[in-house]
């Protein structure tokens, strides 16, 4: 597992949790700890999750349609007369 992925699937979505249990816990009326220690939740998950969506996911693979195509081509074993050749196209039309 890259450091990317791991971002993407846990710290990121941990940072947002922070910051979200940071606000909980800042109006809440039960715990005074809570209540106390609440905005500095909220300042460390906005910090954490700052750092962390600058992080940049995983390139993904790219698909190469060349090859789709010509496999395309062998599969029906025929090639179209007007791209068997270069110089066939006219004008940008088919001759």
């Amino acid at each position: 597992m890259t450091f990317r992925s791991l971002n993407q699937r846990f710290l990121a979505p941990g940072a947002q949790t922070l910051m979200i249990f940071g606000i909980v816990a800042l109006c809440q009326p039960w715990s005074l700890f809570l209540h106390q220690y609440g905005v500095t939740l909220t300042l460390i998950g906005l910090i954490a999750f700052l750092v962390t969506s600058k992080i940049a996911p995983d390139p993904e693979a790219e698909e190469d349609f060349f090859d789709e195509a010509a496999d395309v081509l062998e599969l029906h074993g025929e090639h179209p007369e007007d791209v068997q050749e270069k110089g066939t196209y006219k004008d940008g039309g088919i001759v």
